[in-house]
């Protein structure tokens, strides 16, 4: 098998999981005292409504260790987009009320409601962050770390967002990674770096060409 479509097929399964990413196990103890956790729950609530447009260059880690980069762009309300390195023929976009996953390869394109994914909680803060986050105590005073799941709801996966405490970032915190585990325990890692907040983004950057329709015979 080619490097090439093994990275497509692992690619494939872990977005079809949810677009998931991971955090070590050790990094998630028990949840920090109450105070603690309403002080720090509000300012990650804070630094993700802060961020009205935002790019990053992504590393995207699967649980077998193979790793793919790109460009995430994302945009207030609901909007975000994952761009693959070249040669690697997979788009994740949502245009505000789904996302999607598209595969140039065999020309399919998964949909799925942004709630039901574990991504709802980035891209919509006030829902899932406000209502089913918990802060878990990281050991580090500068990084934090909440936890969104949906206890009635397992299916929908488990995402956790890192923050580091930088003056710079929106709401005092940048985020640096994410971790989306989903129902079965599978986790993939999402790093981000180089990140860029108030840049010119247009709506068009979250449509796609539909491999579906190019693929089909005239008539």
């Amino acid at each position: 098998m080619s490097t090439l479509s093994f990275k497509s097929k692992s690619i494939r399964a872990a977005l079809a999981l949810g677009v998931a990413a991971a955090l070590p196990a050790s990094a998630i103890l028990a949840p920090a005292p109450v105070e603690a956790a309403a002080g720090d729950l509000d300012r990650a609530v804070a630094a993700l409504r802060g961020i009205s447009t935002m790019k990053a260059d992504f590393v995207q880690t699967d649980r077998n260790g193979q790793s793919v980069s790109g460009v995430m762009t994302l945009k207030r309300p609901g909007k975000i987009r994952f761009q693959y390195q070249k040669g690697v023929p997979m788009l994740v976009v949502s245009n505000g009320k789904s996302m999607y996953l598209v595969d140039y390869e065999v020309n399919q394109v998964q949909r799925w409601p942004i709630t039901n994914s574990p991504l709802g909680a980035l891209l919509d803060p006030n829902r899932d962050v406000k209502k089913y986050g918990k802060l878990v105590d990281t050991g580090h005073p500068d990084v934090v770390s909440i936890e969104v799941r949906d206890p009635k709801r397992p299916e929908f996966g488990v995402i956790t967002m890192i923050f580091a405490r930088d003056a710079s970032a929106p709401g005092g915190l940048q985020l640096t990674h994410w971790v989306a585990l989903d129902s079965q325990n599978h986790r993939t890692t999402v790093r981000l770096k180089n990140q860029r907040y108030g840049v010119s983004v247009a709506d068009s950057a979250f449509t796609f060409k539909d491999p579906r329709r190019s693929s089909r015979r005239p008539g």
